[in-house]
């Protein structure tokens, strides 16, 4: 299966604007690295991205 990958428009068009792209899938989310769009994938579902999302906009990390 294929997927549409998209990446923040804050990240720019110019070159050394690489950034972390992201790619819905029916069932799952994936993220990728622009800089390698063949290497390896973080790849989760639904229901963990949005508890991640959800984690990240209560600032549940200790960030260090």
């Amino acid at each position: 299966m294929t997927t549409t990958w998209r990446k923040s428009t804050h990240s720019g068009t110019q070159a050394g604007s690489d950034c972390v792209e992201i790619g819905r899938l029916p069932e799952t989310i994936a993220f990728r690295d622009s800089k390698d769009p063949d290497g390896p994938k973080l790849v989760m579902g639904r229901g963990e991205f949005t508890a991640l999302v959800e984690a990240l906009k209560r600032s549940s990390f200790e960030l260090r």
